[in-house]
């Protein structure tokens, strides 16, 4: 028998461990090209110019880029986890035929050593020639149609060895406390120590299986109070009633529904529920952790996903709902003449309104403040391009509350009628408000909140207060182009007119500004989206892995019984639906009710983006399920 030196050792381990390690691998580099990229982005100034002149997301960039290492550390030390404690008897092995200790540890360490180089060269230079494509689609998103120049950095390369070798360094002590800090019986029966089941009594089962339920429940009902006040405390109830009611529901409740299975069943499972439900009863103590963290960060990923692309997605129609006209001009007719005159002069088509609003102070009935200023807008003008405003009746009107819900404290809790109060020196006239809509009749940038009344409520008005024309009275001049190929030069045209002052913002700048900003959102939770679902999506198929390895010897039984693989398949796809399918489930309903509280951002209905985002998300998902299942099949096809 001859002896093996280290390095023979290592090569023969790695050449082992091969089919374990390859998805680890897999995810490691992407993780680092990932974050190579960003990294890139982040330091090229020239990127910095063009994209982040925001100061705000310069800092989320940076901030995204620190959530981007915090998700990788989890991953990395989760996947290590799962990997020691699949070779615990290997090490007491190499420990029981008289390797030291440190010999074992320095046998791992060079293992994860090159698994960690080899990851960093590739994800680097992986990273390098992604960095232009990475590039061109933040540019398309951002919606940029200039061609920025983007060289090697060094710097990001540095940045990327830096971050990933002090990971490295994490998961290197996780493996000084596995070998120092275990005996050698530990070593031998972790896996039995993990999956012991703890008696607990029916009783005490049910009930806290229901309070997993009642806890998420309250949960979501807090979620739906944000905007109530106390906020921060909301949040936190919130967040703690949902993590540990799913936790409790991995735990206990549905352990406990599978009980009662089967003891309806007098114990009689036939063979899919046994390959199926009796290896997860018998998983849920161990696995309750690791299902809890899947579906909090699925949860996570598709709220982020969801929200960032539900504002894109709405990006347009949200500017318009802000901005019906896209150019106003308010008490300032030579201005509108002439801008006018050069709209004409360049054959652009437009449609032009001219309408005399009456701007007020005024008290609403359900505020004690009496300074409000009130804009009166008639509802006849504003029909003639918007054929869908109502014409009130008389002393009645319409409130247009754009972005109501995101900055103003009213609510939809507002009770209608609403009274309004409108003051003129020491004469009063009161207007009734009959309900709200949410988005603006007249572009934002008017001041005062916009109430549409009837031509002849403003004529009442205007006769009982003795209003007299330079006070009260704002003559609107609001401009709509016909062709969106237009306003691209039109706004050229509007912006010699810009004065802080008389001219207000226009629709095409105020839109492209959005899908700016937008684009920017979706770019980075895109970025970190794609790396939460490798993240969840490994650690999944890391435990399913480890699980049939120590499934093998039933399976083999099983062929030896007479059962083909395909009956054992049946059971163990059945199996593979539940592991995968629960947590995506609890973690879609979990940002369902995420991305309801936080459509309070967007005036636009943002449920049909949001549905686009978890259906993809849903499909990327589930090619970790297809994956585990191929791995199951070539476990059960060498059983035999």
């Amino acid at each position: 028998m001859t002896t093996l030196t280290l390095f023979e050792l290592v090569s023969r381990s790695m050449r082992k461990n091969i089919k374990q390690y390859y998805l680890y691998f897999f995810a490691l580099m992407i993780s680092v090209t990932l974050y190579f990229v960003f990294a890139t982005l982040q330091n090229d100034k020239s990127i910095l110019a063009a994209t982040f002149g925001d100061v705000a997301f310069a800092s989320l960039f940076k901030a995204s880029g620190l959530l981007l290492v915090a998700i990788v550390a989890i991953f990395m030390l989760y996947a290590n986890s799962i990997f020691l404690n699949r070779r615990s008897k290997e090490i007491g092995l190499y420990q029981l035929i008289g390797l030291t200790r440190n010999k074992v540890m320095l046998l791992l360490i060079i293992e994860n050593m090159m698994l960690g180089l080899g990851a960093l060269v590739i994800g680097i230079g992986s990273g390098a020639l992604m960095s232009r494509l990475f590039l061109l689609i933040l540019m398309k998103l951002i919606g940029t149609d200039g061609v920025i120049p983007l060289h090697f950095s060094g710097t990001a390369a540095f940045q990327t060895a830096l971050v990933f070798a002090v990971l490295i360094g994490l998961t290197i002590i996780q493996m000084l406390f596995k070998v120092y800090r275990t005996t050698l019986l530990q070593l031998f029966n972790s896996d039995q120590q993990m999956d012991r089941p703890t008696e607990v009594s029916e009783v005490l089962s049910a009930l806290l299986g229901m309070l997993g339920i009642v806890l998420i429940v309250t949960g979501y009902y807090f979620s739906n109070t944000l905007s109530e006040g106390q906020l921060l405390m909301r949040i936190t109830i919130t967040l703690v009633s949902i993590i540990l009611g799913t936790f409790l529901l991995f735990r206990i409740t549905i352990g406990w529904l599978f009980y009662r299975f089967r003891k309806n069943r007098n114990g009689q499972l036939g063979l899919k529920n046994s390959l199926s439900l009796a290896p997860m009863m018998h998983r849920l103590k161990a696995n309750s952790s690791s299902l809890t963290l899947i579906t909090v960060l699925s949860a996570m990923t598709l709220t982020m996903i969801a929200i960032a692309y539900s504002l894109y997605y709405s990006a347009d129609s949200e500017s318009r709902a802000m901005m019906p006209y896209d150019f106003v001009f308010q008490n300032n007719e030579l201005d509108a003449a002439s801008f006018q005159a050069k709209l004409e002069n360049e054959g652009i088509i437009f449609h032009q309104e001219t309408m005399k609003a009456i701007r007020l102070k005024g008290s609403f009935s359900n505020d004690e403040r009496e300074d409000r200023t009130v804009l009166l807008l008639p509802a006849e003008d504003l029909k003639i391009s918007d054929t869908n405003v109502v014409i009130p009746d008389p002393n009645e009107a319409v409130w247009y509350k754009g972005q109501k819900n995101a900055l103003e404290k009213e609510t939809n809790a507002i009770a209608f009628p609403l009274q309004v109060k409108l003051k003129e020196g020491n004469t009063s006239f009161n207007i009734q408000i009959v309900k709200d809509i949410d988005r603006y009749a007249m572009n934002f940038g008017v001041s005062g909140r916009q109430l549409v009344v009837a031509k002849e409520t403003l004529q009442n008005i205007r006769e009982k207060l003795n209003l007299k024309e330079e006070d009260a009275i704002v003559n609107i001049k609001a401009y709509r182009l016909e062709k969106n190929s237009d306003q691209a030069a039109a706004s050229n045209m509007y912006a010699a007119y810009a004065n802080a002052e008389k001219v207000l913002p226009d629709f095409y700048n105020y839109s492209r500004e959005s899908l700016r900003k937008f684009g920017l959102i979706i770019f980075t939770a895109g970025f970190l989206g794609l790396v939460f679902l490798i993240a969840t999506g490994s650690i999944l198929y890391f435990k399913q892995m480890t699980e049939a390895e120590q499934e093998k010897k039933s399976y083999t039984i099983l062929r030896q019984l007479g059962f083909n693989e395909r009956e054992i398949m049946g059971g163990i796809i059945r199996k593979q639906l539940f592991v995968f399918a629960i947590p995506l489930i609890m973690g879609m309903l979990h940002s369902i009710f995420a991305v309801r509280t936080a459509s309070v951002l967007t005036i636009s209905d943002i449920s049909f983006p949001a549905a686009i985002a978890m259906a993809i998300y849903t499909l990327v998902y589930f090619a970790f399920a297809a994956l585990t299942v191929g791995y199951y099949r070539r476990i059960v096809a060498e059983a035999l």
